[in-house]
């Protein structure tokens, strides 16, 4: 299975850094899974909603170039479907079963997700209601990725 998360800015925390290395090292075995960082937008401390949104579709762009045609795209929005773990490793069971082995999850940037690319998502996906950075998901994108793969092989993880 080969997983890519295409997300909107670099990682800059030190700690946030070492987690998702710490991930990627641990999914070696069940996937390969690759990284891809667009660059966000330059907006002014107080942009206005048009300003926000025709950012959000310029980093749209760039992510729609990174989308392999046929692959399953999920994009993380805060209006998502939220799942349990169990759930989410279900999904990664039932796409494998249908032969779907490109997925994609969108992370947008601090200004969320052009609406094009939410609209053109397979699957909708929410951690939460609430706001978290998001430079934060990727980690918790693949801690969640990672407790799937052992979910569906039936091998141990902490609770």
């Amino acid at each position: 299975m080969h997983l890519k998360i295409i997300a909107v800015g670099k990682l800059k925390e030190k700690y946030l850094t070492q987690g998702v290395k710490e991930y990627l090292k641990r999914l070696t075995p069940f996937a390969r899974v690759e990284i891809i960082e667009v660059g966000e937008e330059r907006l002014p401390d107080r942009s206005r909603p048009l300003e926000e949104a025709a950012a959000r579709e310029r980093e749209g762009q760039a992510i729609r170039r990174q989308i392999k045609p046929g692959s399953f795209t999920i994009a993380l929005v805060i209006e998502g479907k939220q799942l349990t773990s169990e759930q989410f490793a279900e999904m990664f069971a039932d796409l494998d079963l249908r032969g779907q082995n490109e997925i994609n999850f969108i992370i947008g940037g601090s200004t969320g997700l052009a609406d094009s690319i939410i609209n053109q998502a397979d699957f909708k996906l929410s951690f939460s209601k609430m706001t978290f950075p998001h430079q934060l998901m990727r980690l918790v994108l693949l801690e969640q990725i990672y407790r799937a793969f052992k979910i569906n092989r039936g091998e141990t993880y902490h609770k």
